[in-house]
């Protein structure tokens, strides 16, 4: 039996990353996705050096013809077993009344588009994965699709309504697809992370600004990492095919509620 493939998108940094290493360890050969060649090429060649099984493929998720494109190359795989749909992020924390329409498309298309393209995509590949391994084990097989996407997408906060709005679109969009896929082969498995502390995301959301994205942890002894999440992704993919992890919320302990978190004075 060959080594189960994942798809990793917005693998460059953060919680992707740490996923491709945390399911290359488990043995899957993982394929790494994001915008940024270097970082992807950089990781996938630390895997290889480390004896696992890595590619890198530069993909926008937001550019439906390359998503397309890229379906297209993984012909040369065996299958496709798993894709993890982790490219997204936030911009911005204004108001809904001053907020800039064009970070709302942008996040929009990103958290939700992106991971409608890659699903679609590559959802035949994920259903014939779940009839190959089913019919090698005799048991129920199964593709996995997971949609990483956050405790945003279940409850709102002031200043977040952009981003809340899109993480609750990554909701339903899984939500639907597991009731949908309901009777085949393939699961869907959303994991919701709180408070997670990666080198970029804060960062970026507040577009280069380091003393803002500092505040959001001012205080938190110990968010959550991109490790605590990956470690979380790779539980419920290795689930036995017939158990569907539907919703896993992961937060610190510090954190009780997306505007409910302790801070150390």
């Amino acid at each position: 039996m060959s080594a189960p493939t994942a798809v990793i998108t917005g693998a460059s940094s953060g919680i992707g990353a740490a996923t491709a290493r945390r399911l290359a360890a488990a043995g899957y050969r993982v394929i790494l996705t994001a915008r940024r060649a270097d970082r992807i090429d950089a990781l996938a060649a630390e895997l290889t050096a480390a004896g696992q099984r890595a590619v890198a493929h530069p993909l926008d998720v937001t550019d439906r013809a390359a998503v397309d494109a890229f379906a297209a190359t993984l012909d040369d795989h065996p299958s496709v077993d798993v894709l993890v749909n982790n490219a997204g992020g936030a911009l911005g924390a204004d108001p809904v009344a001053t907020a800039d329409p064009d970070d709302w498309r942008t996040m929009y298309e990103t958290n939700v588009l992106g991971t409608l393209h890659l699903t679609q995509a590559l959802l035949p590949a994920l259903t014939a994965a779940g009839q190959r391994t089913a019919a090698e084990s005799g048991g129920s097989g199964a593709g996995t699709v997971v949609v990483v996407s956050s405790t945003a997408g279940l409850a709102t906060y002031e200043g977040g309504g952009g981003y809340v709005a899109a993480k609750h679109g990554a909701h339903v969009l899984a939500e639907t697809l597991r009731l949908e896929l309901c009777g085949t082969p393939v699961r869907v498995i959303e994991v919701a992370p709180g408070m997670v502390k990666t080198e970029e995301f804060a960062s970026t959301r507040f577009k280069g600004d380091l003393e803002k994205a500092a505040a959001v942890y001012a205080g938190v002894a110990e968010p959550l990492t991109a490790d605590d999440v990956a470690d979380t992704i790779e539980w419920a993919v290795t689930r036995p095919s017939h158990v569907n992890i539907d919703l896993l919320v992961v937060r610190p302990r510090a954190q009780a509620s997306n505007y409910k978190v302790h801070r150390e004075s």
